[in-house]
């Protein structure tokens, strides 16, 4: 039952959240509804939820009218150019920003609806071949190049931590961007505000949470692996 997950991931957060000596309210839960059906998103907004994450600008074009307009969209995947269109005038915030050409088209496609888009930079911070992102050490001059660009706000870091059983193996990750964040933030670059740290996901998130996150993406933990009752 999701009303049921949601009170458990809820009170996952807030212990997660005392044990790091940090306030409920410093970490934003983005429920990940990609895939899922829009009875099922239902269901979580009828227990408090508002803000939906998806990877594939598709969904949200076809989610965003059948839902209530307080609905905060979070496009959280891989995003590419002739798709940004389709999403740019529904999401609150782009989560996945990886190079100066995607960074270009959002702040193109900003412009054209007389808007700021709010973007996080994804960083490859375990440094898998199979992820997307920018190298830790490439961050700061990646977020400095498209810092120029008057249309998008660098709003933060995103990262997504390796699949594991024991989410402590990702403690790590964890903390090293954490501290590049922090490192970023203290440079005072021009029209960036550091503000966000995307991190933590289903298997994870109560590690990400202590280690600094102020955004945790769940998906399975709130809606399952499958289609399921939703009484």
């Amino acid at each position: 039952m999701i009303k049921d997950n949601l009170q458990e991931v809820e009170r996952r957060i807030t212990a997660a959240c005392e044990r790091a000596g940090r306030n409920r309210d410093e970490v934003l839960l983005v429920a990940v509804s990609k895939t899922k059906p829009v009875e099922m998103l239902r269901c979580a907004y009828d227990a408090g939820t508002r803000n939906f994450g998806e990877n594939k600008p598709q969904e949200i074009k076809e989610k965003y009218p059948l839902m209530e307009k307080d609905v905060k969209w979070h496009m959280i995947g891989h995003l590419q150019r002739n798709k940004i269109k389709y999403i740019i005038d529904k999401v609150c915030m782009i989560h996945s920003v990886d190079s100066v050409r995607l960074a270009e088209a959002i702040n193109e496609e900003a412009e054209k609806h007389g808007i700021v888009m709010p973007v996080l930079v994804e960083v490859n911070v375990a440094r898998e071949a199979s992820k997307y992102g920018i190298m830790p050490e490439e961050t700061e001059t990646f977020i400095r190049q498209i810092s120029v660009f008057s249309h998008i706000c660098v709003q933060g870091l995103m990262t997504i931590a390796p699949f594991t059983e024991n989410p402590e193996e990702n403690r790590g990750y964890f903390r090293d961007l954490y501290k590049l964040y922090v490192d970023i933030k203290a440079k005072n670059i021009d029209n960036v505000n550091m503000c966000n740290l995307s991190m933590g996901m289903t298997g994870d998130y109560e590690v990400a949470i202590e280690e600094g996150a102020t955004m945790v993406r769940v998906g399975t933990g709130i809606f399952g692996e499958r289609f399921y009752s939703l009484t």
